[in-house]
C-alpha cells in the first residue's frame, strides 16, 4: 500500500508538467458529488440512452442516475451485484457474487442466471466484465471474501482467472490463468483489444482478441493496477483507485483526476451525449464534464 500511495502521489505531482496538450476535462469543469448516502458504490454502466446504472453492493441494490439527473432504484435484490455492463440488446449483465454467478436483467428487472459455475465448481467471485461486439462476455474472477457468503471464504477455483463466455452462452472457458488478482476490465469498441487489471500485481495488461474470443500477445500496458476502467473516443484508458488516472492508447500518462473519497472504484461515460464521466467512489456518485466523449460500444 505504501508503494501504491507513492505511485499515485508522483503521478499527481507530474500531472501539470506531463500534459503537453489540452486537458481532457471540459474548461472550468469540476468533480461534482451528485448522490451519496450509499455504503460502497461500484459498477457504473450506461445504457444506450446514456442513463447510468450503478451498484451499492453492501446494501444489495442497483440504482439508476437518469439523463435528467434523477436517482431511482432499478433492483433491490440483484444477488450482491458488483460490476455491470450492457449487452447489444440493452440487457444489463451483472457480476452477482452472492452465489458467484453472472446474471442478466431485462428492462423490468427480471433476471436469468447465465453463468453459475465453471467445471462443476463455484467461481471465486465474479467482479467485473465486458461484452464484446459479438455478445461474448469476458469477466474477472478474483477472491474477495464476503461476510454474506454461507460457504467458507476460500478459493473455489485453482486460481484467480480471466474467463470468456461464448456469444451463445453455451460455454465458458478460462482465457488467462497467469494473473494474481484480475479486477478491472474493458475492451475496445472494434473488439480487437482487451485491457485487464491485475490489481494485486499493480499492473494493467492489453491483449489482442482473436476471432474466436481467445486472447494472444499479452503485453504490459502500464505498471498500475485498477479497480475499474473505461475508454474515451480517442482510445484513452481511465484507471481507478486513488482518483482517476488517464493513459493514452500507447500507455503514456496523460492526466490525474483527484476524487475526494477514500477509494475510487469505477468509471464510465454517460449522459445523453456521453460526454460526462461518472465516478463511483466509496459512499457516493460523482460526475465530471469532459472535453471528450466516451467510446461508443453500441
Amino acid at each position: 500500500m505504501k508503494r501504491e500511495l507513492m505511485i499515485y502521489a508522483c503521478l499527481f505531482a507530474l500531472s501539470a508538467e506531463a500534459q503537453t496538450g489540452e486537458s481532457l476535462i471540459a474548461p472550468g469543469a469540476k468533480v461534482e458529488k451528485v448522490a451519496d448516502g450509499f455504503r460502497f458504490t461500484e459498477g457504473p454502466a450506461a445504457d444506450r440512452w446514456g442513463n447510468v446504472y450503478f451498484t451499492d453492493q453492501p446494501n444489495d441494490r442497483i440504482f439508476i442516475w437518469s439523463t435528467g439527473g434523477e436517482l431511482s432504484t432499478f433492483h433491490e435484490n440483484p444477488g450482491r451485484a458488483n460490476g455491470l455492463y450492457f449487452d447489444r440488446q440493452n440487457r444489463l449483465i451483472a457480476c452477482s457474487d452472492r452465489d458467484n454467478e453472472l446474471w442478466r436483467f431485462d428492462a423490468e428487472g427480471n433476471h436469468t442466471v447465465i453463468v453459475k459455475d465453471f467445471n462443476g465448481k463455484k467461481l471465486n467471485g465474479p467482479n467485473d466484465l465486458w461484452v464484446d461486439p459479438q455478445g461474448g462476455v469476458y469477466f474477472t474472477d478474483p477472491l474477495y471474501a464476503r461476510d454474506y457468503w454461507t460457504r467458507p471464504p476460500e478459493m473455489q477455483q485453482p486460481g484467480e482467472y480471466l474467463y470468456y463466455v461464448t456469444p451463445d452462452l453455451g460455454s465458458v472457458r478460462c482465457v488467462d490463468t497467469n494473473l494474481e488478482q484480475p479486477n478491472g476490465i474493458i475492451g475496445s469498441p472494434d473488439g480487437k483489444r482487451l485491457y485487464v487489471s491485475d490489481i494485486r500485481a499493480q499492473k494493467t495488461y492489453v491483449y489482442t482478441i482473436r476471432f474466436d474470443g481467445e486472447l494472444t500477445h499479452r503485453q504490459l500496458f502500464t505498471a498500475m493496477g485498477s479497480d475499474g476502467m473505461t475508454l474515451d473516443e480517442q482510445g484513452n484508458i481511465y484507471l481507478t483507485g486513488r482518483g482517476v488516472t488517464v493513459f493514452s492508447p500507447a500507455g503514456e500518462f496523460l492526466e490525474h483526476i483527484p476524487v475526494e473519497a477514500a477509494w475510487t472504484a469505477n468509471v464510465c461515460f454517460g449522459g445523453k451525449d456521453r460526454q460526462t464521466l461518472f465516478i463511483t467512489a466509496s459512499q457516493a456518485l460523482y460526475t465530471l464534464r469532459m472535453r471528450v466523449k466516451g467510446a461508443l460500444f453500441f
